[in-house]
């Protein structure tokens, strides 16, 4: 650990200060709505800062806080308070579903059909099952990511316990029929569970859960600009599952410990306000987004959108390929300008592996390699885009100059 501090306080020094800074990488973390800062600030000094379960005027109060920030999820989320569960991350929340349907359900059921371009929260869980029997389809996607219903449905069969499938993808914006996905879904047998990892839909897609009909969805709070480390899923009424960590149970039925109030607290607000302003937010985000895409598509060659455009893909979602050009060493060559991006998802940031949701939708590995993901936000100002739009062209033209891989 002494090594990586040194490392990163080398790495600082020299990379110096910018002229000016833009931060476009809220897919792996980001800033926080104020207003959930001081939330959690109270639950830490005024109310809320005991254990929810503890019989005293602390525990009460802090139980309060806790059912409050129940009724605004579940308000937004069109179900009820009794069914959402909170853990600490969307990754939790996606184990928790998957894992404790096999558990419950598996002896009857075997087979579980996930999308080729899940978070590899769901992608790597649903792999592990394979040790213990369980038969696993991941069903392909087109060239923007869309799962063909059709192909969903010839996959379907008694053996079918579960399908999972994104609402909103995280790495190329995608925004799936998911509504028309779960119909084809229970029309073939309605004892077939249905869940969504719909992290990157809250606050970019209205919906309702009762009425996209999903069994299980998960949400997680830094996605909405709340803090880290609070997250829920929504576990229908009457769905059964078997809890996959054990301990001492407090107001969670499924996961053990204390609850982390003070971020669930924000969490609520942060989801308040991004319900609150989601046309303006939406309006605004939109506008940033198609401000990218045109502007460096028109400026940069051999640039590539990764998705679909305008409203089949999510507000806040840039996906671009760059050809002889290095993802990582574009990213570098970018925080020196003070514009932060990630190259590929967050999940395989320090593994130099191409996206396997970018191969997944028929891309090259060296396109690929060559892609960095952006994600606007309502912090931004269009001042900010028109920066990024100047300096993109000038990053990319540097890296391709030093790339020992050519155009013809």
């Amino acid at each position: 650990m002494s090594e990586v501090k040194r490392d990163a306080k080398d790495l600082l020094k020299a990379h110096g200060a910018p002229i000016r800074q833009v931060y476009l990488d809220s897919e792996n973390s980001g800033l926080i709505f104020p207003e959930a800062i001081e939330d959690m600030v109270k639950c830490y000094t005024v109310f809320g800062y005991g254990h929810p379960s503890i019989t005293h005027k602390v525990g009460w109060e802090t139980y309060e806080v806790l059912m409050k920030s129940s009724e605004i999820i579940s308000r937004a989320l069109g179900c009820s308070s009794d069914e959402i569960l909170y853990l600490h991350s969307g990754t939790e929340a996606n184990n928790l579903a998957i894992l404790g349907l096999a558990k419950a359900h598996g002896k009857s059921r075997r087979k579980i059909i996930v999308s080729s371009i899940e978070h590899l929260s769901v992608i790597h869980t649903v792999e592990d099952l394979v040790k213990y029997g369980f038969e696993i389809v991941k069903v392909p996607v087109d060239n923007e990511g869309f799962v063909d219903p059709d192909i969903l449905s010839s996959n379907l069969d008694s053996n079918t316990l579960m399908v999972s499938i994104g609402f909103v993808n995280h790495e190329i914006g995608t925004i799936q029929d998911l509504k028309g996905l779960v119909e084809v879904v229970k029309d073939y047998d309605e004892g077939i569970f249905f869940h969504t990892d719909a992290v990157d839909a809250l606050g970019r897609v209205k919906f309702s859960v009762k009425d996209l009909n999903v069994d299980l969805a998960s949400f997680s709070s830094h996605k909405v600009f709340g803090p880290k480390g609070a997250a829920c899923l929504y576990v229908k009424s009457g769905v059964n599952l078997e809890p996959i960590i054990f301990g001492q149970l407090s107001t969670q039925r499924f996961w053990p410990g204390l609850e982390n109030v003070p971020s669930i607290s924000g969490f609520a607000r942060a989801v308040d306000i991004m319900i609150s302003n989601f046309d303006d937010f939406n309006s605004r985000m939109s506008s940033f987004r198609d401000m990218l895409i045109n502007g460096v598509l028109s400026t940069v060659d051999n640039c590539i959108l990764n998705g679909p455009m305008g409203v089949k893909r999510a507000s806040d979602n840039v996906n671009l390929s760059f050809l002889y050009c290095e993802g990582e060493a574009l990213t570098v060559e970018l925080s020196l300008r003070g514009i932060y991006v990630s190259s590929g998802s967050a999940c395989t940031s320090r593994i130099l592996q191409p996206s396997h949701i970018l191969l997944a939708i028929g891309r090259r590995y060296e396109e690929a390699h060559g892609s960095i993901l952006m994600k606007v936000t309502p912090f931004h100002t269009i001042d900010d885009i028109r920066y990024v739009l100047d300096n993109i062209p000038e990053a990319v033209n540097r890296i391709r100059s030093i790339s020992p891989f050519k155009g013809d």
